[in-house]
């Protein structure tokens, strides 16, 4: 563990803004100033959108850490922007490694804040404003690493791309169009997904997560039409009754649990640090023997739990009937499905239809901006990377594999078959997690441990 780490963990369980001594001071120094100025620009989607900003800003600080302005693309698109910056390596015959992150943020309205979201603050230890969770920090942090390692005069035989897509939390649509540019990437580390987690008494580093898969978002659209009537002449074939006995057996259906190498090692190194021990028995269980039906019981009944034992389809909307004193013409309901990395859309909504066994509905899909994708495989290389990355940032913490139940820019890399990775190296409280929500906030202590992180994280893989 680095000397200073127990005043890190002292300034998180205290809350005091006291500052330990940076063992890379000009790039921790760059990366909150960075962080800070992108904050104060509102990089969300519509009208007054400042991404194009921040891309100018993270360009411009590429640049002046040895970047050649050549090598730094920002491409307009729609209201936002996306960046490209390339580091040339020594032997051009090998496919580049690549950081990913995004640069807009979710809306946030000042009036339900304690502070102005887009007014970053640095008080009692924590970067407060839109983005110091996701992602501008995390982005930042990388931009200052890269830039220090060009000063310590590193030079990497692979090619080093960092990108930043501009409308990750909306369409995603600059994260496809990069993706589609760089698919001939040997490895993509996703510097927005994922990291790791503080004890919420101590304050100390409790384990870190990497993820190598996502669920496939979907949405389908399930309707029941009818001639419809008088409501004081009822008959059998209502839509509404039709549509909610369907929903009612899509409702008690669950999809078949399964594995993969990802989830097996997540249940396997999670249960170790489980604190209920049912929990725990259930986790090894399912990992030896995804059909073991107390296992399976058990870990479907916690919601934290059950979207990683495989897919699932809940109703989250429904509308129906024209009049109150009218027979329903139309009945509609949305039921989002989180797939199970291996499955097509198409093969789910088929099950959902057969589950529903309601000949007068018609299901479709009705997703955007999503596309079904593998996980990528358990690369020794990354996981060795990880490991020794972390031994010099936090020693002894432990490394948890994993899939992500939401969706981010890995995807679009996953769909060309480029492996990707998300662990970002952010250690936050689960408590203390705001991203998407109010107060977004992060420990300031932790930009430090990052950039040791990245200083042995990008040579060991591109060396």
């Amino acid at each position: 563990m680095r000397p200073i780490f127990l005043t890190f963990a002292a300034i998180l369980l205290s809350n005091a803004a006291l500052a330990a001594p940076p063992s890379h001071p000009q790039a921790e120094a760059q990366a909150l100033d960075l962080a800070k100025k992108a904050i104060a620009m509102r990089s969300v989607v519509g009208p007054g959108n400042k991404t194009p900003e921040v891309a100018k800003l993270y360009s411009d600080a590429l640049i002046q850490g040895g970047f050649k302005a050549s090598d730094v693309v920002i491409t307009p698109y729609r209201d936002t922007a996306y960046l490209i910056a390339r580091w040339p390596g020594a032997d051009p015959s090998l496919k580049p490694f690549v950081i990913s992150g995004h640069m807009d943020v979710v809306e946030a309205k000042p009036s339900d804040w304690q502070r102005d979201p887009f007014t970053p603050i640095v008080e009692n230890g924590y970067l407060f404003g839109r983005g110091a969770t996701d992602m501008k920090l995390s982005g930042t942090i990388a931009i200052a690493a890269l830039s220090e390692l060009r000063r310590q005069g590193f030079k990497p035989r692979r090619s080093i791309i960092i990108e930043f897509s501009g409308d990750e939390e909306t369409d995603m649509k600059t994260g496809a169009i990069i993706a589609d540019k760089l698919k001939d990437a040997e490895l993509v580390l996703n510097a927005d997904d994922d990291g790791g987690t503080l004890d919420e008494k101590t304050g100390q580093p409790e384990y870190f997560t990497w993820n190598g898969a996502e669920k496939t978002y979907s949405d389908f659209k399930l309707t029941v039409t009818n001639p419809g009537g008088h409501s004081s002449r009822p008959r059998k074939d209502n839509a509404i009754n039709q549509l909610a006995a369907a929903l009612t057996r899509i409702g008690q259906y669950r999809f078949k649990p399964e594995l993969n190498d990802l989830s097996r090692a997540y249940f396997t190194e999670a249960a170790r640090l489980e604190g209920n021990p049912k929990t725990a028995q259930a986790m090894r269980a399912f990992a030896a023997n995804p059909a073991d039906k107390s296992a399976i019981e058990t870990l479907a009944a916690d919601p934290a739990m059950v979207g990683k034992i495989g897919t699932t389809c809940v109703a989250t909307m429904i509308s129906g009937g024209h009049a109150q004193n009218a027979l329903p013409q139309r009945a509609e309901a949305n039921i989002n499905c989180r797939i199970f990395p291996g499955h097509k859309p198409q093969d789910i909504m088929a099950e959902l239809k057969k589950v529903a066994a309601e000949p007068a509905l018609t299901i479709s899909d009705v997703t955007g901006g999503s596309v079904a994708t593998d996980a990528s495989p358990m690369r020794p290389d990354f996981t060795a990377a990880v490991k020794k990355a972390l031994a010099v940032a936090y020693p002894g913490v432990p490394i948890i594999p994993a899939q992500a139940s939401g969706a981010s820019d890995s995807m679009w890399f996953r769909y060309h078959h480029v492996p990707s990775y998300g662990a970002a190296p952010i250690f936050i409280k689960a408590s203390e997690n705001f991203s998407h929500g109010l107060n977004e906030r992060t420990p300031i202590a932790v930009i430090g441990p990052a950039i040791d992180y990245y200083l042995t994280l990008v040579p060991e893989l591109t060396k």
